[in-house]
């Protein structure tokens, strides 16, 4: 939870001058549903699909259990080992990506139109019938579990875990994705079909496809690719309870920097405030060297080098959290800094100025988000998963617009808590206590 956020590298620009995208959508005859950029100037096309659910969805005592099988995808199906699988892709010139998160199991591919349907079998194959040889588990859980044993000597990883584990309690959202050592060590070949059963199923995909493609043939690819999955996964999560009070938790590690997760519950993404609650953090904390928490913790007392905040929303729990690393001598002058500067914000809110800038600079940055096909793929079935209509982008710009002065003064005072804030410091701050 770091909120600091090939040989088929070709980017496809598309004419954005007045943000009109041409998405269309697509319907297959075995029920699936995408939504497609037509773009026939290059030959290849980008494919994105998610499964909702993800990570969250590792059955009690199996945590890491669906990192581990998505990382297992491209170690060899059927009769192909990995070096086999690898191999067939570099030959057709395709690229795939396998990646976990918290609420969905992510697969791209990006292909040449004269090698695509070769790559939709080769892809297939991954999908449909995963080798998971004990050969490959045994190599990737060593690969998970040096990751692991590394991110529990990283002080940031240390302090997001523990935030993460204090807010949300038992809920998956609470422990990292990639499990423990020992929850890792568990899992075996069953835990992986299990955990490949529940997550990748018909019933939760989502759909974006870019490039030298027709609705028909996506159609027909889409059935051909996904149409022997299983028809349905795992119930999805709870929602996650919120369970951190205000205070300031101290972490003892030997270091001369402490590293500070802070922040309290945040904003669901389809809240009627939610673009002015991402105005609000782009201003305070979201604009990098232009932001409030930056000009003030930063330039004004040189207490760090980078400070920021993040409206944090996953799809059964929302922060509004930040991170800071600074001195050990000089953590307690942050922790006031931000303190009062949150306050400040919620009590004020924007100027007219800041309110027109982050205006300017939001709308004019979003087209640029529209680079290439592989990107316009992600953001299609990103819209689909949480639930925007086909017509976002060109919508979006106008609901940033929208947002008046006295929204923000509202919003200001709803979502920032100044009272509510927790901080999590690891690290060997002078004159922090613990307040637990």
């Amino acid at each position: 939870m770091r909120i600091f956020l090939t040989a088929l590298s070709t980017l496809i620009l598309i004419p954005l001058s007045a943000m009109a995208i041409d998405i269309q959508e697509v319907k297959s005859k075995g029920g699936f549903t995408a939504w497609l950029v037509e773009e026939h100037s290059i030959p290849f096309v980008s494919i994105d699909i998610s499964f909702k659910g993800g990570a969250s969805l590792d059955l009690p005592g199996k945590r890491g259990a669906t990192n581990l099988m998505v990382g297992l995808l491209e170690e060899g199906t059927g009769d192909m080992d990995a070096r086999d699988f690898a191999a067939a892709a570099e030959g057709l010139a395709a690229s795939f990506g396998f990646d976990a998160y918290n609420d969905s199991v992510s697969i791209s591919a990006k292909m040449l139109t004269e090698n695509r349907d070769q790559a939709v079998a080769l892809l297939r194959r991954a999908l449909i019938e995963p080798r998971f040889d004990q050969v490959s588990i045994d190599r990737v859980k060593s690969q998970v579990q040096s990751i692991i044993l590394s991110d529990s000597k990283n002080p940031e990883d240390i302090a997001s875990r523990a935030f993460s584990a204090a807010a949300f309690g038992d809920h998956p959202y609470g422990s990292g994705l990639n499990g423990t050592e020992e929850s890792v060590e568990g899992l075996n070949r069953d835990d992986l079909i299990a955990a490949h059963h529940n997550a990748m199923a018909q019933d939760r995909i989502f759909i974006g496809a870019s490039g030298d493609i027709t609705p028909d043939e996506l159609a027909a690819l889409l059935d051909d690719l996904l149409g022997d999955l299983p028809a349905v996964g795992a119930p999805m999560p709870k929602q996650a309870e919120y369970q951190l009070t205000n205070g300031v938790t101290v972490i003892p590690y030997e270091t001369p920097q402490s590293v500070a997760v802070f922040g309290h519950q945040g904003i669901e993404r389809h809240d009627d405030d939610f673009f002015a609650a991402f105005i609000l953090n782009h201003v305070f904390g979201g604009a990098g060297f232009e932001s409030r928490l930056m000009s003030e913790v930063r330039e004004k007392r040189g207490l760090t080098y980078g400070i920021g905040s993040s409206l944090y929303s996953l799809d059964h729990g929302q922060l509004f959290i930040g991170q800071v690393a600074s001195s050990n001598d000089r953590m307690a002058e942050v922790i006031t800094v931000v303190t009062d500067e949150w306050t400040r914000m919620a009590e004020s809110g924007l100027t007219a100025e800041e309110l027109s800038a982050a205006k300017t600079f939001l709308t004019g940055a979003y087209p640029l988000r529209f680079d290439g096909n592989s990107r316009i793929a992600g953001i299609l079935t990103g819209m689909q998963s949480t639930g925007l209509d086909i017509a976002y982008p060109d919508t979006r710009n106008d609901k940033v617009n929208a947002v008046t002065l006295a929204d923000i003064a509202r919003v200001a005072k709803r979502l920032m808590r100044p009272e509510d804030l927790r901080y999590v410091v690891v690290g060997q701050p002078d004159n922090v206590e613990n307040t637990d």
